[in-house]
């Protein structure tokens, strides 16, 4: 809960490693699963990678991405920035004068990166608005399912407790029905959770208007503004 707080609010998000301690304990793997829907955020830091050879780098950088590959199951490949950040010169020894000039544009890339946070806020704003939008779509989707999947008389009881524990399937049932993208669909146990406190019956039915309304903005009005939109720090 906090930490997807966090990473709702903030800009960028900054996953540090270094070639010594490149395992994902079951405590980084929770708190990187918090991050889901939150992919375009995520950068990787392989910090102090000064301390190992060439040879030795790319096996470690190797080995992070395969790490990284089964913890973050994006499709995109993450952007991995590789080099010694800190305020102590570059062991040239050991990476090579090849070595030191990459970590030198690594550097200068992941500096950059963090400078432009503020021309790139303005569009996560709107980002940030249709994902909201996308989100209290599928909701409203999977409510609408919910309440016609209830009895009209008897059993609700009974319907109910069925729907809560099976409510994977339903998620799948909307998903097939409606054709929505699988990512955007809330945490099963955490919608459970929540679910278990209201009275399905008592929901509201799906207004297709409504939903059509969530399309037009997200299909015409999004883009109109996004074309009429003045970045304040250009």
């Amino acid at each position: 809960g906090v930490i997807s707080w966090f990473a709702a609010k903030c800009d960028l998000i900054l996953l540090l490693f270094d070639p010594h301690k490149l395992d994902v304990s079951d405590e980084f793997k929770r708190v990187i699963s918090s991050l889901r829907g939150h992919d375009d955020k995520i950068r990787v830091v392989l910090n102090k990678a000064d301390q190992v050879d060439t040879q030795q780098l790319m096996r470690v950088y190797g080995a992070l991405m395969w790490s990284l590959g089964k913890v973050l199951n994006t499709p995109e490949v993450v952007r991995v920035y590789i080099g010694s950040f800190n305020d102590k010169p570059i062991n040239e020894e050991a990476v090579g004068p090849m070595g030191k000039d990459l970590f030198e544009r690594e550097q200068n890339d992941l500096l950059a990166d963090l400078k432009d946070i503020p021309k790139k806020a303005c569009d996560r704003r709107i980002n940030e608005f249709v994902k909201r939008a996308r989100s209290a779509k599928i909701h409203a989707y999977i409510i609408g399912h919910l309440k016609k999947e209830m009895p009209s008389m008897i059993g609700k009881s009974k319907a109910q407790r069925r729907l809560i524990e099976n409510l994977e399937k339903e998620f799948v049932k909307v998903q097939r029905e409606f054709h929505l993208p699988a990512g955007d669909f809330p945490y099963v146990e955490h919608f459970r959770e929540i679910l278990s406190g209201y009275d399905i019956d008592k929901f509201e039915k799906l207004k297709p208007k409504m939903i059509q309304a969530v399309d037009d903005m997200l299909g015409y009005d999004i883009p109109e503004l996004l074309k009429n939109f003045r970045n304040p720090y250009d």
